[in-house]
């Protein structure tokens, strides 16, 4: 009985500790809600299609460390060394939050952050992902489909 009963705590944790992905649409639908459509000039394709390369929409991302052994979390992926504290290494923290706040389904911080971090002069070219794969691209495709 008590190896049942370890076995489904088991599988219960593991089911919690899975990370959230999220589907292309849902995403379309929480950023604009939150008013991320043409919010400092980009538009919604901008956003979906960065966290897509940046996260493939893992709310639970971490990224490995950077040169810097800083890191990247969330579904925007927001570096330690600038927007959050990852309590281990120096940082910024421009966005006043602990980067573990940015790696649960709830994504509202991490909007709030990501408007925070585009209106910083690098604007969207703080993200690599966005750099290399939306840039100046017909971004269409993002929300195609999605109401």
């Amino acid at each position: 009985m008590k190896v049942q009963a370890l076995t489904a705590l088991f599988f219960l944790l593991v089911a919690a500790n899975e990370a959230k992905v999220m589907k292309k649409c849902e995403l379309v639908k929480i950023l604009k809600q939150h008013g991320m459509d043409k919010h400092e000039g980009y538009k919604l394709g901008d956003w979906v299609c960065m966290a897509y390369h940046e996260s493939r929409y893992n709310t639970k991302a971490v990224g490995a460390p950077n040169t810097d052994r800083s890191r990247d979390y969330g579904i925007f992926q927001i570096n330690s060394k600038y927007w959050c504290t990852d309590g281990k290494n120096p940082s910024s923290n421009g966005c006043k939050k602990p980067c573990s706040s940015f790696t649960n389904d709830n994504i509202e911080d991490d909007i709030v952050c990501a408007k925070r971090i585009v209106r910083d002069p690098q604007k969207m070219n703080a993200w690599v992902g966005w750099v290399k794969h939306c840039k100046g691209k017909d971004l269409s495709q993002w929300t195609q489909g999605c109401k």
